[in-house]
C-alpha cells in the first residue's frame, strides 16, 4: 500500500480535512523561509486537533538539533524530515537526543544525488525536485533503487496515478499539488487521497 503524506498543513481547516481523509502522514513545515511555516505553538495546536491515527512529520532545513528533538519529545511530531545539508553526524546527534524516525530529502538532478540518497543513514528517503517548487524531476534517475522512498515534486491529483503505476513508491508526498492560490484546497486534498487509494485497489 502506497503511503500518503499531505505536507505543509498550517490551518485548522487543513487538519479537519485531513481528519476526514486519514492520510498516513501530515507534515508541518518549520523552515522559516517557507510560506507554509508554522511556529512551535501553532504546530502544537494543530497536532492537538489532528486524529491520533495520523502520524505527524516535522520538516526542517538545517535546524538546531535540540529544537528538532524538543518537538519530538513534546509529542508535536512523530517523525523528522530533513531538507537541508544535514549529514550523517547530524543524524546521529538527533538520534542521541531521542529522535526515533528520520526521513532525509534529496533534490534529484542527476546520478550523484541518487548515490547520496542510497547511502544516507536516515530511515527513509524522500526524492524531490526541490523545496516545494511543484516541479517533476526525471523519474528515470531513480533506476533500480532498492530502499523505501517517498516520491515528491510536482505530484497532484492527475499525475499521482501515473507515478504509482510507474514507480510503486513506498509513499507519495504532496503540498503545492493540493493547493489553490497557495492555500490547501479541501477538494484537491480529497481527490488526491481518493486517487491514490483507487490505485491501490487496482493493484
Amino acid at each position: 500500500m502506497t503511503k500518503i503524506k499531505l505536507c505543509g498543513l498550517s490551518r485548522k481547516e487543513d487538519i479537519l480535512c485531513a481528519n476526514e481523509l486519514l492520510p498516513d502522514y501530515i507534515g508541518f513545515v518549520f523552515a522559516k523561509g517557507s510560506r507554509r511555516y508554522v511556529s512551535h505553538d501553532d504546530a502544537k495546536r494543530l497536532r492537538e486537533l489532528a486524529d491520533s491515527r495520523i502520524k505527524t512529520v516535522g520538516v526542517f532545513v538545517d535546524a538546531p538539533e535540540e529544537e528538532v528533538a524538543a518537538l519530538v519529545r513534546e509529542g508535536i511530531i512523530d517523525i523528522v524530515q530533513l531538507h537541508g545539508g544535514e549529514d550523517r553526524e547530524y543524524i546521529e546527534r538527533i538520534r542521541c537526543l531521542g529522535v526515533k524516525e528520520i526521513i532525509k530529502a534529496f533534490k534529484i538532478t542527476g546520478s550523484r544525488d541518487m548515490e547520496a540518497a542510497k547511502v544516507t543513514s536516515a530511515d527513509v528517503i524522500l526524492l524531490d525536485s526541490g523545496q516545494g517548487g511543484g516541479l517533476v524531476f526525471n523519474w528515470e534517475l531513480i533506476g533500480d533503487l532498492r530502499r523505501p522512498y517517498f516520491l515528491a515534486g510536482g505530484l497532484d491529483c492527475d499525475s499521482v496515478a501515473k507515478a504509482i503505476a510507474t514507480l510503486s513508491p513506498y509513499g507519495v508526498d504532496v503540498s503545492s499539488g493540493i493547493e489553490t492560490g497557495g492555500i490547501k484546497d479541501p477538494d484537491k486534498m480529497r481527490r488526491f487521497v481518493m486517487t491514490v487509494r483507487s490505485m491501490m485497489l487496482k493493484n
